[in-house]
């Protein structure tokens, strides 16, 4: 088998996390199911056509379903299942995906079906082809492998597609700086609702509530930032070639994340207050995350995976006992469901989600032989 068969594209990882997401952003809130009133079973066949166009929801259309195609283009092309493969993966199967979920939005009432988001993510889909098919005409996919092969062992392709989602998990603001994870506020809210007039349902006293909104020390919150640093370095580190490119990938993964955490920020309070969460704890706690980032370049890949295990289990662990950020609520109010869905209701749910993917990951990549 050649290594072109062999290989295993990052390119899928994100086509599988990109694809969870634009499901979530065609149900939410995925509830209430309800049977159309007045519709038998064959007018759900037919989407009607809007009697209106809004800028938003044509860009959002169009451009939310240009990583499909370009995704699985590349995917699929990377892989060695040759061209014809990869025009198929890439124009089939996302009409179908933007057409069923049309029709499951018949049985959301806060969800209206349209034939033109149909057409739009289609023209979407075709459009990310097209992007792909350039970027192969002009040896782009293969400067990437390349790229690739120069910074990586191999075996990185989920390790790269965790790091390439690591930022944009960032742009919901988490309670700490860089501190992603924070499910526990979340987990005793759906527990409540979901035990509520039942003999188990879950009674809360006054001091557990007052306990889980108070912020976090200073020192604490300095060391869940410095472990927010920390887990991505080391991710990277564990599947990074030895020499002085392992030290870059650490001031690269420092400076985007400060980056992305201003950009957030920015999108939420205004450009005025881009860099009001560098705070006396949160200097600290870069510093120290960073410092520790770069001393450990010089560790194997399997320690480095481990060290990552052991952060990323820490900052778990400190992230779920800080507040949720109370303006946040305020801020969120400003902006239309729609556009709360397509950016910031995803960006959440990556911020949610990704320490636990990264430990996973790292878990079987430790018990790898090749290693």
């Amino acid at each position: 088998m050649s290594n072109t068969a062999r290989r295993r594209s990052s390119a899928t990882w994100l086509l599988l996390a990109y694809l969870a997401l634009a499901v979530y952003a065609s149900l939410y809130p995925f509830w209430p199911w309800t049977w159309p009133p007045g519709m038998d079973v064959w007018g759900l066949v037919g989407v009607p056509w809007p009697k209106r166009f809004q800028v938003f929801d044509v860009q959002a259309n169009l451009a939310g379903y240009m990583p499909l195609g370009l995704l699985a283009f590349a995917a699929a092309l990377r892989s060695g299942l040759g061209m014809r493969r990869a025009l198929f993966w890439g124009l089939v199967p996302w009409p179908l995906l933007s057409f069923a979920m049309e029709t499951l939005q018949y049985f959301l009432p806060g969800r209206v079906p349209s034939l033109g988001d149909f057409v739009l993510n289609s023209a979407g889909a075709v459009l990310g082809v097209l992007l792909g098919l350039l970027l192969n005409a002009f040896g782009g996919l293969q400067r990437w492998q390349d790229l690739r092969e120069y910074w990586f062992q191999p075996h990185c392709a989920g390790a790269l597609a965790l790091l390439a989602l690591w930022p944009l998990g960032l742009l919901f603001p988490p309670p700490v700086p860089l501190g992603l994870g924070q499910w526990l506020p979340h987990l005793r809210s759906l527990a409540i609702d979901a035990l509520q007039d039942t003999p188990w349902a879950l009674q809360w006293d006054d001091d557990a509530v007052q306990d889980l909104a108070r912020a976090l020390p200073p020192g604490l919150e300095a060391i869940a930032t410095a472990l927010g640093l920390l887990a991505p370095s080391l991710l990277a580190l564990s599947v990074a070639r030895p020499g002085w490119r392992r030290l870059w990938l650490v001031l690269g993964a420092g400076l985007l994340g400060v980056l992305t955490s201003g950009l957030s920020t920015v999108l939420n309070f205004g450009p005025l207050h881009g860099w009001a969460w560098l705070t006396d704890a949160t200097w600290p706690g870069l510093a120290v995350g960073g410092t520790l980032a770069a001393l450990f370049c010089a560790l194997p890949r399997r320690l480095c995976a481990a060290l990552g295990l052991v952060s990323l289990s820490a900052l778990i662990a400190l992230v779920s006992e800080a507040p949720a950020d109370p303006y946040m609520t305020q801020s969120l109010q400003a902006w239309e469901q729609g556009r709360f869905v397509s950016m910031y209701g995803l960006a959440q749910w990556i911020g949610w989600v990704w320490p636990f993917a990264a430990l996973a990951w790292l878990l079987g990549y430790v018990g790898r032989r090749e290693l």
